[in-house]
């Protein structure tokens, strides 16, 4: 299972590893080794969620996530991206991005640092999203129930979320145009940008999770007309196989799933440049640990870890919101990746701990209810 699952993520780490050597020798090899760790510990967090969407796809679709996918993840979000960012921003041709990516990395890592305000933006709004309706939303599931009770009394409140988010854009653009004013630097006059990119993520977010959830409904008609034809199976004994999201359900909520991976891996690619500044060392790092994250999805929903440890799914998306406050924090401040990384791998840890507990203790209590049912008869 671990080999089916994982073959090619070792593949591709092998023939990454070796193309580092030949491009840059040893020193490339280390570097590249280095990011690739730093991508799998940012984006743990990123595999949970995926898994949560992933599994009501169809198989044809969760292929579809480890072949297109990939390639969107790796080489648009981890090669492509950064170019394009640069050349928006320095109002260059995508011949001249790439020339300048390639020969002038010092000049390449200046222009994309200087768009971070806006990446960060889009980004955390996006992320920030994602965290809210879920902490909003009544689960019959609590991890922090002392938390999540009240709040999901608050979820009731129609477009709570998106008024909370704005609310924070605003704060953020703000104070961000006022810390520029009075010290300037090379953001003096980025607070317009934060503001249009964050309210790009919101909109972006909306429409992309609007379309995923109308398609999901549409086919909830279709899943109680053959809820009465599982039942049937039941009885008879036959094999009864879960409805999966197909045709443009599947279709959207893949789409989700990619922009969901796009602002996952926005910290990454930007914190990849206190690694390295060279653009092929970089994508081949983030590549590797993509590649990773990408079949850690995959393991996760093969094997029913979600159902198993119920707190996971929790655990990733208090991750999210943490993300999402760093992304906002360093369009002003620098925070060091170290600290993202270990606040989501932190936060994971924490609730699987507690879906292990909650496991141990109500298979404690089954033996109990057993000899209560069995005085009762």
């Amino acid at each position: 299972m671990v080999l089916k699952t994982f073959g090619w993520s070792f593949a591709v780490t092998a023939l990454g590893l070796v193309a580092a050597v030949f491009y840059g020798g040893w020193t490339a090899f280390g570097l590249v080794a280095i990011l690739s760790v730093l991508e799998v510990s940012l984006s743990f967090d990123n595999a949970v969620v995926n898994a949560g969407v992933l599994k009501k796809m169809s198989e044809f679709w969760q292929k579809i996530f480890l072949t297109i996918g990939i390639l969107i993840a790796v080489f648009g979000m981890r090669l492509v991206f950064p170019v394009v960012i640069v050349s928006i921003t320095a109002q260059l041709g995508p011949i001249e991005a790439v020339d300048l990516a390639l020969n002038d990395h010092a000049r390449y890592e200046e222009l994309v640092t200087d768009a971070h305000p806006a990446i960060a933006s889009f980004g955390g709004m996006f992320l920030l999203m994602i965290f809210l309706d879920f902490i909003f939303e009544d689960r019959d599931i609590k991890w922090l129930a002392w938390l999540e009770r009240p709040l999901a009394k608050l979820g009731k409140v129609d477009m709570l979320a998106a008024c909370i988010a704005l609310i924070v854009l605003l704060i953020t653009a703000t104070t961000f145009a006022v810390h520029a004013h009075q010290y300037g630097g090379v953001h003096a006059d980025k607070s317009a940008t934060v503001l249009l990119a964050g309210v790009a993520g919101l909109i972006t977010y909306m429409v992309v999770g609007g379309l995923s959830g109308y398609f999901e409904d549409k086919l909830e008609e279709e899943e109680e007309r053959e809820h009465e034809a599982e039942e049937e199976a039941r009885r008879t004994g036959k094999p009864v196989s879960a409805a999966k999201l197909v045709g443009k359900a599947a279709f959207f909520m893949f789409m989700y799933l990619e922009v969901l991976d796009a602002s996952f891996s926005f910290d990454g690619v930007i914190g990849a440049f206190a690694v390295s500044n060279d653009p092929v060392v970089i994508a081949l790092g983030l590549g590797i640990g993509a590649m990773y994250v990408r079949s850690l999805t995959v393991y996760l929903v093969r094997q029913g870890t979600l159902d198993d440890y119920v707190y996971l799914e929790h655990g990733a998306h208090y991750a999210i919101g943490a993300l999402a406050v760093i992304l906002l924090i360093t369009i002003q401040y620098e925070v060091p990746e170290v600290v993202t990384g270990l606040i989501g791998v932190a936060l994971i840890a924490w609730s699987f701990w507690s879906s292990v507990r909650r496991n141990r203790r109500l298979a404690a209590e089954e033996p109990k209810e057993e000899v209560l049912a069995a005085k009762e008869v």
